[in-house]
């Protein structure tokens, strides 16, 4: 099986994150089972073009301790954050997001999986699927 580049991965995974919740880059480096490849995750956000960006929510990922470490060339901290108070986030007084309230619960290991298979064309059960706002379902032909 072709896996899809790492750095793809850390998109189709980030792009499962919903709205009004935030990811740590560990917590996306290890579900994709690279538990320390953290920075290698902000590099991928960091890389990600203008035409990718509209599908990939990068603003959802901030650091473990729940604060705004940006690493997008030309972005100031302001934008993320105004982008996350938009989906209804909240800083404390110090710029903390509280990761127990709005920290996103992931996908488990079987989730990931599916998903990486998908993305290389492949569905578990032979079938094509479609991934769509965080959800993963197979065509059924109505689309």
């Amino acid at each position: 099986m072709n896996r899809p580049h790492f750095f793809e991965q850390v998109y189709l995974l980030v792009s499962q994150i919903p709205r009004g919740q935030v990811a740590s880059y560990g917590q996306i480096a290890a579900l994709l089972g690279h538990p320390r490849a953290a920075r290698t995750v902000g590099w991928a956000l960091n890389a990600l073009t203008e035409s990718q960006d509209p599908s990939v929510p990068w603003q959802r990922v901030i650091n473990h301790a729940g604060r705004i470490t940006i690493a997008r060339a030309g972005l100031d901290p302001a934008v993320q954050r105004r982008l996350l108070e938009e989906e209804g986030i909240e800083f404390d007084e110090y710029g903390y997001v509280d990761m127990r309230r709005f920290g996103w619960r992931g996908l488990d290991g079987a989730e990931v999986e599916q998903l990486l298979l998908q993305a290389s064309g492949h569905g578990l059960d032979g079938s094509e699927h479609l991934i769509y706002t965080g959800l993963v379902r197979p065509l059924t032909g109505e689309e």
